[in-house]
């Protein structure tokens, strides 16, 4: 598992940087109807917004908290663009969203507990 973690550690800045595009562009995207997924939408952004955070919590570069707040943001702005791309925003959606990064935050935290960082990786 210490080599995926330290993978991501490493790498944390381009994950994010890709699940942050991917995250507008599915969020913001015109859509006719919603497609059909399996699970429930707060569950989606839930999970969408903890697999964002969990790369830069496990890093925790400089100013991290900051970078969690700009997510949290961010995904605000999504809601209140959503409507004039034919997509609905929810207060709800922002709600799931800001428990995905928290939880984000805890998992790294409970990783990071587990598998502390060597001395010398950076």
């Amino acid at each position: 598992m210490t080599p995926i973690i330290d993978a991501v550690r490493r790498y944390w800045l381009s994950i994010s940087v890709l699940s942050l595009t991917a995250i507008t562009v599915l969020s913001l995207w015109p859509l006719a109807t919603l497609p059909d997924v399996p699970g429930n939408d707060k569950v989606h952004h839930y999970l969408a917004y903890a697999g964002l955070m969990l790369p830069v919590a496990l890093r925790k570069p400089e100013h991290w908290l900051w970078i969690a707040l700009f997510f949290f943001v961010w995904s605000g702005a999504i809601e209140l663009i959503q409507p004039y791309v034919n997509r609905y925003g929810e207060w709800a959606d922002l709600v799931a969203n800001a428990g995905g990064l928290l939880s984000g935050m805890l998992l790294a935290l409970l990783i990071n507990s587990a598998y502390p960082k060597l001395r010398n990786s950076d």
